[in-house]
């Protein structure tokens, strides 16, 4: 329904508005109209401005003219001068002559009326007529013609091989890989024995060494004339490009200076070959210097390009097999400053560097600055850099020359030997020697260590010797199957099969070496170990991957008296409590304990005695107990490593947590009891003979429980959290300090801790627990500051004690927290909060006491009414005796107050009296004056 009223809409707005009329289709075409049925179509005469038709072409025809026709405010179609025709295609094979040149006019694709202008290369004649026609049936008027060599010497059919050479960027490779590879061209096409049909043609561009720029040119290479038969990159990225969109070509791939190991993934770059081996050849190399040096822990700086990001990632592979550690990993994409800055604070001493020659020198730059080179450090770097590429200005560092030689002294490179050390001819019939004298000839007298990929030009130069033994292998093969290579297309598949066999089974002694490729397309070849020395480097070794085998010459040099170790010396140190400290503050708690004893002697001594009986002895009896506890903690709180063997510290921290939690829970919860239940019965809003009820069945067992409820609480909380999560020892590292006078040792400071999985949540729950009952107890204390009873004759001195309590515990816990790390601060407040906590609570609630029964006698004139009656003596005596006095004071003063109104009373009658007594004088009313007088006498 929605889209039959949408189509209706526009059916409207056409039948509605001014617009253009319908036109005619081409011949054996027609249009496309967007947003009508086939029904509005035919019924339709004038379609809106603005709209679109495009023309459509039946069969194998193609659309000649315009496409696409828009209606214009003018009631016309755009381009309607020019005329759309749908015409058929003639074969594009006329299009192209093999050794000669093909014209067509006009321009476009080959259609009905195209014609074709051939003409052939100097050296060939054309043969057939040098022009032909596209008829109307599709088909071109003659046959083709073709291109005849005039002499057998120039007959040679010609193999296109597209290169990219990176003349200038990251890495300049091409500046000496290109005159290299030309050598090798020339060489290859004047051999009678190799391709002698075939004459092979170098097309290159300069990549920059640049992905994108290399997308453009690779372009170029594969969508204009002439087809390419392989493809040659240099430089990784780059060549990662190619390799990859080039399987879709059906394109062998070599390349001369690629060293990235992901390009030896064979699923992703299925034709890819080079002469140049991996970059990981460079590792099984650096981890056999590591264990001649006996190193075990590196770092390594990189700048993040692919293919230093994967040899990376082979390196940490490799040294972990070999037990060696990666202790720091930095990269860096443009400025390594800040790189560099985190290997020296990290104490990098053995730094492997991955990155190109230009990053090279800004690296080493920042080297200089944050002197991170000398006896105490050694360089691993990459060996196909120019021979000074530290000596060669570069604006983009601020660095002098001197400071870039002082920076590099002692670094160890590691090289593909890319030149065959060896004096022997190969398949150019040229040793290495005289290779690199007809390269200096070519590079007209070039310095070869500012010239870029002078060190890769062998590798460049027996790449083209690896292709033309290959294509050359190849000829007879395709023969057999009917197949030429200068049949080679872009779809042709067997041809590029027939190439890849050829290439995978290379094996011949190149400049640089045999040359063999491994499973995975890669060259395999020796390395070379080379270290700066006096700002040349010389030659200290060789090492074959394949067998294992190490070379050593035993020249190498240190700046100092040999390699340097691989880390700092750490010498761990642990911090112990100050022994003084731990002796003052012990004294201070066994004197604490001694009082604890004098209270408690003196509490159970004297519990007969009614003021002592008055004040619950059992509770005060808990918190002596308990204040006892508490300070025996100190001890364990105070002995660490230097007292015990680490095996026995868990003991110690299970004293430290039940001496410290039972004793706090016996000290403050029996004061907490106390005047928990002083304010239960006496802020009651009831009558006094409730309170009085309550009062007397106040017996002591419930307040027993109260604090046995509070115990079990902390008992049972503690069992679960060491049977869940059991305290045990763990170390705190310190930021290291450096002694005077050694600069390769430093200090790691270490403190022992006593600590669980989940230490903050359990001391979140107790400390939560805790204060809680602090809080309350400071809530309850001055709730019943005003209230006096003789049942807890002592719950004011209760409340104070709780008061001091709470406010050391309060500040204590986050405190000591804060300065666990501090162990003299963090044992001194913690053991100090309770050594006053003890003192506080055990003076004020057990010296007035003593000072009372001293200054009073009162345990004397008890104890011997005790033993007269034989009795206890009753607690309610006094406080029925007190509420007595209170009672008949009330009383006098509700006498003295009738009294008063009496005496007022008293004076109104006397009044009345004479005023009655003067009337009856007078002789008025004689009958009331007589009674008067008879009850007057």
């Amino acid at each position: 329904m929605l889209l039959s009223r949408s189509i209706n809409c526009w059916y409207a707005l056409f039948m509605t508005f001014d617009g253009c009329a319908i036109i005619r289709p081409p011949r054996d075409g027609g249009i496309r109209y967007r947003g009508l049925t086939q029904e509005q179509i035919r019924s339709v005469q004038v379609l809106p401005v603005d709209y679109e038709i495009e023309y459509i072409c039946r069969g194998n025809r193609v659309i000649v003219g315009p496409k696409v026709r828009k209606c214009l405010p003018n009631g016309t179609w755009t381009d309607l001068s020019q005329r759309s025709r749908c015409l058929l295609l003639c074969p594009r094979v006329w299009t192209s002559l093999e050794n000669g040149r093909v014209v067509s006019w006009p321009l476009g694709p080959p259609v009905e009326g195209t014609v074709l202008h051939y003409s052939c290369l100097p050296s060939f004649i054309l043969m057939g007529r040098n022009s032909t026609q596209c008829n109307k049936l599709g088909k071109w008027d003659v046959p083709k013609p073709v291109c005849h060599c005039e002499s057998l010497s120039s007959c040679k059919k010609k193999l296109y091989i597209g290169a990219l050479f990176p003349m200038s960027g990251g890495w300049p490779g091409g500046q000496a890989c290109l005159p290299a590879a030309q050598m090798a061209m020339d060489l290859v096409n004047n051999r009678t024995d190799i391709l002698p049909d075939y004459e092979l043609e170098l097309i290159h561009y300069d990549s920059m060494c640049d992905p994108g720029e290399a997308t453009k040119l690779l372009y170029d290479l594969l969508y204009t004339e002439p087809i390419k038969i392989v493809l040659m990159p240099g430089c990784s990225s780059v060549s990662t490009l190619v390799a990859e969109a080039a399987r879709m070509w059906n394109l062998i791939v070599l390349s001369y200076g690629s060293s990235s190991p992901a390009l030896s993934n064979r699923q992703r770059f299925p034709t890819f070959f080079r002469t140049h081996p991996s970059a990981t050849l460079h590792n099984p190399t650096r981890v056999q210097l590591f264990q001649k040096w006996k190193w075990t822990k590196i770092a390594t700086i990189q700048q993040t390009t692919e293919v230093f990001t994967s040899t990376l990632d082979d390196l940490e592979d490799r040294v972990a097999e070999a037990g060696i550690e990666i202790s720091v990993r930095q990269s860096f994409l443009t400025d390594p400053a800040v790189a560099v800055k985190n290997l020296k604070r990290q104490d990098a001493r053995i730094i492997v560097g991955l990155f190109y020659e230009t990053e090279a020198r800004k690296v080493f730059c920042e080297v200089y600055k944050e002197k991170l080179y000398g006896k105490k450090y050694v360089w691993f770097l990459i060996g196909w850099y120019a021979d000074n590429w530290f000596k060669i200005n570069d604006p983009s560092i601020n660095c002098t020359v001197e400071q870039m030689t002082e920076a590099v002294e002692g670094h160890v490179t590691t090289e593909i030997v890319m030149l065959n050390p060896e004096t022997v001819r190969g398949a150019s019939n040229l040793t290495s020697q005289e290779f690199l004298a007809q390269l200096m000839s070519k590079l007209g007298g070039k310095n070869p260590e500012e010239t870029g990929g002078f060190q890769e030009a062998p590798l460049a130069y027996d790449a083209v010797w690896a292709l033309a033994l290959a294509l050359n292998k190849t000829v007879g093969p395709l023969k057999a199957k009917g197949h030429r290579l200068e049949d080679f297309n872009y779809n042709n598949r067997a041809i590029t099969a027939e190439i890849y066999r050829a290439m995978n089974t290379s094996s011949f002694e190149g400049v640089s070496g045999h040359v063999v490729f491994d499973a995975q397309g890669s060259r395999m070849a020796w390395t070379l170990i080379e270290q700066l020395q006096g700002g040349s480097y010389k030659k200290i070794g060789y090492y074959d991957s394949t067998k294992g085998n190490l070379s050593w010459y035993g020249n190498d040099k240190w700046i100092g008296s040999g390699p340097p170790a691989d880390q700092t010396v750490v010498i761990e140190e642990f911090r112990y409590l100050s022994q003084k400290l731990f002796v003052s503050v012990s004294v201070f708690a066994g004197l604490g304990i001694l009082l604890g004893i004098v209270c408690l002697t003196f509490n159970i001594y004297n519990s007969n005695v009614r003021y002592i009986q008055n004040s619950q002895p059992y509770l005060n009896n808990m918190t002596a107990v308990g204040c006892m506890m508490a300070l025996a903690a100190v001890f364990p709180l105070g002995i660490d490593g230097l007292h015990v063997h680490r095996r026995q510290f868990p003991v110690v921290c299970q004293f430290r947590l039940w001496l410290l939690g039972l004793g706090f829970s016996l000290a403050y919860g029996s004061m907490f009891t106390k005047i928990w239940w002083v304010h239960t019965v006496f802020t009651k809003k009831d009558d006094k003979k409730d309170k009085r009820k309550v009062y007397q069945h106040l017996e002591p067992w419930k307040l027993y429980a109260t604090v046995g409820v509070l115990l079990s609480i902390d008992i049972l909380s503690l069992m679960i959290w060491q049977l869940v999560d059991p305290l045990h020892i763990t170390v705190e590292k310190f930021t290291r300090e450096a002694p005077k006078g050694d600069l390769d040792v430093l200090i790691q400071p270490l403190l022992e801790h006593c600590s669980s999985e989940k230490m903050n949540t359990w001391l979140g729950v107790v400390y939560g627990y805790k204060g809680l009952l602090l809080l309350l107890g400071i809530f309850l204390a001055y709730e019943t500051k005003s209230i006096s009873t003789e049942k807890i004759n002592d719950h004011r001195a209760v409340g104070m004690a709780i008061y001091n309590v709470a406010v050391l515990c309060m500040i204590t816990a986050p405190v000591t927290m804060i300065l666990s790390s501090q162990q003299d601060a963090s044992f001194a407040f913690a053991s100090l909060a309770i050594v006053f906590s003890v003192y506080i609570t055990l003076v004020v609630l057990f010296v007035p006491k003593m000072r009372r029964l001293i200054t009073r006698g009162e345990w004397q004139s008890d104890a011997q009414e005790t033993m007269k009656t034989g009795s206890s003596t009753n607690n309610n005596d006094e406080e029925k005796s007190r509420q007595l006095e209170r009672e008949n004071k009330e009383l006098q003063k509700i006498i003295q107050e009738v009294s008063r109104k009496l005496s007022l009373f008293h004076r109104s009658l006397y009044s009345k009296y004479h005023l009655y007594l003067n009337i009856c004088q007078e002789g008025s009313m004689i009958r009331r004056c007589r009674h008067f007088q008879k009850y007057d006498k």
